[in-house]
């Protein structure tokens, strides 16, 4: 008979809608996300399953990585065996991992990016901390799932004795969002679970006197209390990190110079790029004042040595450096994590309380498995203690009994008549089996063990009937039915349970706590460079040929009447001095060019030179075209709105705009004035609104007007005729 192929219709709007909600989901619940409970995405938490199963402890010796990747795999986590093994190899790193949850022994990896050894080179086992996260996990406190071919099962959370989620962090990208959650101190994170298990009422703000912020394994600085603020209470925020330096001398003698030492990086930092990315800036003469660098790191720590130009200014060119690279840069967190199946959006308390509920049901859980089983044992060591009382009647009763199961039913009280027994032969020789029971029932009350019981003398051993042994059955006996007390104790008192979960986390902190290792400071002002630089009067000298330098005044002392003068610039031939006067380091240079461009420079910026020095090449220090030629340059220190620039072109054009709006002049210039191409601009000057303006030709004309006559202009304007 021919099979019937069924076709069923479908909407393909609707199917594709379905079907990618339900990837997303799986992304999110299955891979990308960690549970707020154990901190752990499901990749982590096979992979830590795995060596618990392979007995991969941190006081055993360490097994292959290939072996936990194998067995990883092929029960639990059916992906890429490369996926699994980095998330093993990320774990085992110090500079990744805040507290590492395995112990790597071979290649892992650096913090300059270098990668680890093949998993069959390398070898790992659990670190100490590590069983702090699966501890009473055999006795029923999570609950199971079976695996991805239900042939096993592996638990659906581990369950955690602190909040694994705040102390390592996480981060991942799942379908239409993503967490990033930075590590913590494991100290303050535990004291602050503490605080909120006694005082549930307790603001975000107390909380917060006790977390002060993330604590990085790289160490470094955090900038600004405000943004960890924000992020604690809102689940969002952007955090400044900065890497520790300091300026030092290094060399010695004659060689002896300032360097900028670099001891912490910001986390997740390459180490090797940093110093590449200084490198160009250096090349492409974006940062300067640097001569040479080292990475002098080691197994001890960091260390990259920038050292310093002898002229250089060595905090300058460590704000430039914050400024310019890595060593400054931003941390976005984003807690999100799953809680009853569902990506949501937290902040510190909700995630801490999170926490403190799992552990009520974890504890909860562990002392019901206890009490079963405590109970369980109370039971076998009272019918042992009272079957050591009858001895003398019971061991008739067993060696005289045909087979273990009618030893059994004499013990459990099933032969009830003397009719039910076909043969007796352990009654005394002067008393009848009646009367031997009716003795053994004054001793013992009858027998009335259990089943259970009953096993348990069967198979008691006759060591065990010496005086010792049996004061050992007392004693156990007596502290198992204390223990049942503490048991249901913990129980019945919510009080008592919390306390055990205290006492716990106080146990984790004593065991695991360490130092903060990253700075939190206050952000204050940010620092500018002017700051940095005295205020103070120099010399400018620009020649003709587009040459440069800065002198201090006080290099041009003065002379008397019979002087011969100094040197103000050795130029070259046919080469001269266009323009000399003073600024403040603390001025910009407005530099104005025949096309109509203009250009800006700090002051500062301009290399310092004695009185007799040529300079430095113009072109060299900002973008202006070499083809272009120089036509002013003023110095200016603050843009204001009651200040002009007036500016004449070669056809009579007259401009006048506003400084106020030249402030933001790009590297490569901005158009002054609009000029046309058979035009040039011939002159610049400042104005204030009440000057007089007198404009001359070659061919002897001139005119003269107020500047109020003009009107001000925008940048972009062309300007007004002028004179012709």
């Amino acid at each position: 008979m021919d099979s019937v192929l069924e076709r069923n219709q479908v909407n393909i709007e609707d199917e594709m809608r379905r079907s990618y909600l339900d990837y997303a989901m799986s992304v999110i619940i299955g891979r990308a996300l960690p549970d707020v409970r154990d901190g752990l995405k499901p990749v982590h938490r096979r992979v830590l399953w795995a060596m618990q199963e392979l007995g991969n402890y941190h006081n055993k010796p360490y097994k292959k990585s290939a072996r936990v990747v194998g067995d990883t795999i092929g029960k639990y986590h059916p992906h890429g065996d490369t996926a699994v093994y980095e998330t093993i190899v990320r774990m085992a790193q110090e500079f990744s991992m805040r507290y590492m949850l395995v112990d790597g022994q071979g290649n892992f990896g650096s913090i300059d990016g270098d990668n680890a050894a093949a998993m069959r080179y390398t070898e790992i086992r659990m670190q100490k901390l590590t069983s702090e996260l699966l501890a009473d996990i055999e006795k029923e406190t999570v609950d199971f799932q079976p695996n991805y071919d239900e042939s096993l099962s592996e638990p659906k959370v581990l369950p955690a004795r602190f909040p694994n989620l705040l102390v390592n962090g996480s981060e991942g990208i799942a379908v239409g969002m993503a967490t990033k959650i930075p590590p913590h101190n494991l100290t303050e994170i535990v004291t602050a679970t503490i605080e909120l298990i006694r005082n549930p009422n307790i603001t975000i703000d107390k909380l917060i006197e006790i977390v002060p912020g993330p604590d990085f394994p790289t160490g470094g600085f955090i900038y600004g209390r405000e943004e960890i603020h924000r992020a604690y209470r809102e689940g969002r925020g952007i955090l400044q990190m900065r890497a520790k330096a300091a300026i030092d001398r290094v060399g010695r003698g004659n060689t002896e110079r300032d360097a900028v030492v670099v001891t912490e990086i910001p986390y997740q930092l390459n180490k090797s790029r940093l110093i590449e990315r200084i490198a160009e800036l250096v090349n492409e003469k974006k940062l300067d004042g640097i001569s040479e660098i080292r990475d002098e790191s080691n197994r001890e720590g960091i260390r990259v040595v920038i050292e310093l130009k002898r002229d250089a200014v060595p905090q300058i060119v460590l704000n430039k450096l914050y400024k310019l690279t890595q060593l400054q840069m931003s941390f976005g967190i984003i807690s999100i994590a799953i809680v009853d199946g569902q990506p949501q959006v937290l902040n510190l308390k909700q995630m801490l309380e999170a926490f403190i509920e799992f552990r009520r049901e974890v504890v909860r859980r562990r002392t019901e498995f206890e009490l079963r089983k405590a109970k369980a044992r109370a039971h076998i060591l009272e019918g042992l203690n009272k079957a050591i009382d009858a001895l003398d009647y019971i061991i008739p009763l067993i060696r005289n009994s045909r087979s273990l199961d009618e030893a059994k039913a004499w013990l459990t009280g099933t032969f009830t008549t003397l009719h039910e027994v076909r043969s007796w032969r352990g009654a005394p020789a002067d008393k009848t089996l009646a009367g031997f029971l009716k003795d053994l029932e004054k001793v013992v009350g009858g027998l009335a063990f259990t089943d259970i019981q009953a096993q348990a003398i069967l198979d008691l051993q006759l060591r065990r009937l010496s005086a010792l042994e049996r004061q050992k059955i007392i004693d156990e006996l007596e502290a198992i039915l204390k223990f049942i007390g503490e048991l249901e104790s913990i129980l019945a008192n919510e009080q008592l349970l919390r306390q055990v979960i205290v006492d716990e986390l106080k146990e984790v902190r004593k065991n695991f706590g360490d130092e903060r290792k990253t700075i939190i400071v206050d952000a204050g002002i940010e620092l500018k460079i002017e700051d940095l630089i005295p205020d103070e009067e120099v010399a400018i000298t620009v020649t003709k040929a587009g040459y440069i330098k800065r002198t201090p005044v006080s290099a041009y002392s003065t002379q008397g009447r019979g002087g011969k003068g100094r040197f103000g610039a050795k130029a070259k031939n046919e080469d001269f001095i266009d323009h000399l006067f003073t600024a403040s380091t603390h001025s910009f240079l407005m530099i104005f060019t025949d096309d109509g461009q203009v250009f800006k420079i700090k002051v500062h910026e301009i290399p310092e030179a004695d009185t007799a020095a040529r300079g430095k090449a113009l072109v060299n220090l900002i973008s202006i075209p070499s083809e272009r030629k120089l036509v002013e340059v003023l110095a200016v220190k603050d843009f204001t709105d009651d200040v002009y620039v007036t500016m004449v072109t070669k056809k009579g054009i007259v401009k006048k705009t506003s400084l106020s709006l030249y402030q933001n002049i790009r590297a490569n210039g901005i158009n002054a004035i609009n000029i046309d191409n058979d035009d040039e601009l011939l002159s610049v000057f400042e104005t204030d609104g009440t000057k007089q303006i007198f404009i001359a030709t070659h061919d002897g004309m001139a005119i003269r007007f107020d500047e109020s006559d003009a009107r001000p202009l925008g940048r972009v304007a062309r300007g007004v005729r002028g004179i012709k």
